[in-house]
């Protein structure tokens, strides 16, 4: 299990839960940090075909009201809850403990060192993208297409000019600290 997008000042906190059925992957599965947009993309689809996968995706007003941890947390278990078959152990990517049912292993680095963290990384990080594009067409002065949310030097630019969006997080101090 992994999560995408707690640092991004705008939209939601999204994270993946992946069983992995067929080990055999074309494409390259790996912390979706060390992969481009493009291979991303790519490896999502199979991802699909190969595992069982389940998505958590909690938004920016959830965040705001208990906080972008416990959003965090809240988005795992979404996304286990969602799972076709429940799991017999949960990974987690770093360091954050989530109630299961199950025993529960959490590797610093596990986006790495496990094949189902990883291919998780890419399902939460591709989902949100996604998402974020999306918001992109609703609220084109911000750019969201291009920075995801992320505090970029143009982010700040349209945060600047044109106020927080409905999707910001206002308990984020960049966003605080805007005129609405």
């Amino acid at each position: 299990m992994d999560e995408a997008g707690r640092g991004p000042l705008a939209g939601p906190v999204v994270a993946g839960a992946v069983i992995v059925k067929d080990y055999k992957f074309k494409e390259r599965i790996d912390d979706s940090k060390k992969l481009s947009a493009k291979l991303r993309e790519k490896a999502y689809p199979e991802i699909f075909q190969k595992s069982i996968v389940g998505i958590g995706v909690v938004d920016e007003k959830t965040i705001d009201r208990i906080n972008i941890y416990q959003a965090t947390k809240k988005a795992m278990q979404i996304a286990i809850s969602n799972l076709k078959l429940p799991p017999d152990f949960v990974i987690v990517d770093g360091k954050m403990k989530i109630a299961t049912k199950c025993p529960l292993k959490c590797i610093v680095g596990g986006d790495s060192k496990s094949l189902s963290i990883a291919a998780a990384s890419i399902v939460a990080k591709v989902t949100r993208d996604r998402l974020m594009v999306e918001y992109d067409k609703i609220y084109p002065q911000y750019g969201f297409a291009r920075h995801k949310g992320y505090g970029t030097k143009s982010h700040m630019e349209a945060l600047s000019n044109h106020g927080p969006s409905p999707i910001h997080r206002f308990s984020f101090n960049p966003v605080k600290k805007q005129k609405t």
